[in-house]
């Protein structure tokens, strides 16, 4: 039996991982696009853009893993057609594989400025897109961010930490309000500008120049460079060409099975029909590529895979670090949120809440809890609000 898995990130590489791991010693053939052995992208914004992060650390593997293990490793190969019919991929070289189950792992790809000279801007996807990012930013770069979203913020923070004179701009009134509501949002807004970042919010971009962002109401923005993080669109082109089916992603089942029961996906393409929030989910981070190539890979070997895992992600900035879990459904209306701790000091956890129960948490500069605010949401109890918000009262206490 062959395993073919397309898509060279995150959770392609922790899917063959996992293969192994889990006994299984027929051919596997990983496909890559990019020319780097597969590798983690969080440092990209992060510590490889502060310089803290060594030049491999982003790697998921020794470079001898794939040859050990017998891995056929692809790279810079793409996968351009699926024949469902005869379980062969084809490449854009001419070669055909064939497969008795294949795995699509294809990622996203970041949105270009829709804006004259929006092609000026660097993108931040890849290895070689933070290089050049890293390359481009010095003490006395002039640095223009479109998006204020956890890329752009990341960006921001690095590119300060660095010395570098850095401005946001932004459509909505707050720095990740739609994500976070006013609240919240306004912890971000408060460390940017505490930190120099000067943030143009309500505001709508006109054009790119060689020098310049120039904004609708006129105002022109000195840019030495201009970074777009104004969110990514995912990789379903070769999904939705084989007629799998495509709604916002690859629909999968509870065990990432698309509707060709001999296909799978992972990672930012797969909408998960999610057993325990009983709602169609896509998830863009890391932890869904680290935890979903795995239960992928174990669902395509027999295994009895429920893939419930919640949504998480992290981020750090200057000295503020967070944890976020759970999900709030966007079609809903507004959740209630209550905070535990103190939010002037940046130390606290924020809760969700729909209908009395808790559904998310972030904890800020806080740390150890996430099992805790997993475990709450997963109680689905309705809590008692003073409870909640009280620091003297355990986590676990709230749903025994």
């Amino acid at each position: 039996m062959t395993y073919v898995v397309v898509g060279g990130g995150l959770a392609g590489a922790k899917a063959v991982e996992t293969l192994r791991d889990e006994g299984y010693t027929g051919p596997i053939t990983l496909f890559s696009t990019e020319t780097d052995r597969p590798y983690e992208r969080p440092p990209l914004s992060k510590g490889l853009l502060l310089g803290t992060d060594e030049p491999d650390s982003p790697f998921v593997h020794e470079s001898g893993w794939y040859a050990a293990h017998d891995v056929d490793l692809r790279l810079g190969t793409t996968v351009t057609a699926i024949d469902r019919a005869a379980k062969v991929v084809r490449t854009g070289e001419g070669e055909s594989v064939t497969y008795e189950r294949l795995l699509l792992t294809t990622g996203s790809s970041p949105r270009p400025l829709p804006v004259p000279g929006g092609e000026r801007a660097l993108l931040l996807r890849t290895l070689e897109d933070s290089k050049r990012i890293s390359d481009a930013v010095t003490s006395d770069t002039r640095v223009v961010i479109i998006g204020a979203g956890w890329i752009g913020l990341e960006i921001a923070a690095a590119a300060r930490s660095r010395g570098a004179d850095v401005s946001v701009v932004e459509m909505a009134a707050l720095p990740l309000q739609r994500v976070l509501g006013d609240e919240i949002a306004s912890v971000f807004a408060d460390l940017h500008r505490s930190n120099g970042v000067k943030l143009h919010m309500n505001a709508r971009l006109d054009r790119v120049t060689a020098d310049t962002v120039e904004l609708a109401d006129g105002t022109s923005l000195p840019a030495d460079v201009v970074i777009a993080g104004i969110g990514v669109t995912p990789n379903v082109g070769l999904a939705s060409d084989a007629g799998l089916t495509v709604d916002n992603g690859v629909l999968v089942d509870r065990s990432l099975a698309t509707s060709d029961p001999d296909i799978f996906a992972a990672g930012d393409i797969a909408n998960v029909d999610h057993p325990f929030l009983k709602a169609r989910v896509r998830v863009e981070h890391w932890a869904t590529a680290l935890n979903s190539g795995p239960a992928a890979a174990k669902a395509m070997l027999g295994q009895d895979v429920s893939y419930d895992r919640l949504p998480y992600f992290y981020t750090d900035q200057y000295d503020l670090g967070m944890e976020y879990t759970g999900w709030v459904d966007p079609s809903a209306a507004a959740p209630e949120v209550v905070i535990r701790g103190n939010v002037a000091t940046r130390e606290f956890i924020a809760f969700w809440l729909v209908n009395g129960k808790v559904v998310a948490g972030m904890n800020v500069n806080i740390w150890d809890v996430t099992d805790q605010v997993d475990a709450l949401i997963r109680s689905g109890v309705e809590v008692d609000r003073a409870r909640l918000a009280n620091p003297d009262v355990p986590l676990p206490d709230l749903h025994a």
